[in-house]
């Protein structure tokens, strides 16, 4: 399956209006979850952004600084990743850069692997839901409005319906979604 999972506010935004996103840092029980969701995907495909913010994770030998964030890392390093971007010549750590279409790209990641696939970054997720690729969405749904900025999700032209299969709240009073694409019979 491929996976689009971001924190979010309430008001549907991964960043606010000056591109921040520091309402969204997670608590030590969310980012062990993270931890666990990260653990389970046999690949990445990422924005250029994205891509750069969590580059860290890979070069940055003070991002293991305690056991959860070396956990995080060497989990996050073990992931191929491909990356979309028009102005990137290379990519460092366990990631290439995208020589075929989205959705290519993605077939053949999901090809690669016995396990989900994730694709993150707004831009690249809008496009991967647009084009029907997403087969679930999860939400980290932070209690805070931020009254604009990036969406979590792109305009859509027709109705997507979902089943919801799992919610959790963390002691953070952060709420866990879980969406499943829901399918026809004759798909």
């Amino acid at each position: 399956m491929l996976i689009y999972s971001m924190s979010v506010s309430v008001d549907g935004f991964i960043t606010d209006r000056d591109g921040d996103f520091g309402w969204s840092v997670p608590s030590d029980e969310t980012f062990r979850f993270h931890i666990e969701e990260v653990r389970e995907l046999g690949g990445f495909l990422c924005g250029r952004r994205l891509y750069e913010t969590m580059v860290v994770w890979e070069t940055d030998p003070s991002m293991r600084d305690d056991e959860p964030q070396a956990e995080f890392a060497d989990v996050w390093c073990a992931i191929p990743k491909i990356v979309f971007s028009r102005t990137l010549d290379s990519v460092q750590g366990n990631a290439r850069l995208a020589e075929a279409s989205l959705a290519e790209e993605a077939a053949a990641a999901l090809g690669a692997t016995d396990k989900d696939v994730a694709v993150g970054g707004a831009g690249l997720a809008a496009q991967a839901v647009e084009l029907g690729l997403v087969d679930e969405l999860r939400m980290f749904r932070y209690p805070v409005v931020v009254g604009g900025g990036t969406p979590f999700l792109p305009p859509v032209t027709e109705e997507v319906p979902l089943d919801l299969i799992e919610t959790r709240t963390f002691g953070s009073r952060v709420i866990f979604e879980r969406y499943r694409r829901a399918r026809d019979e004759s798909d």
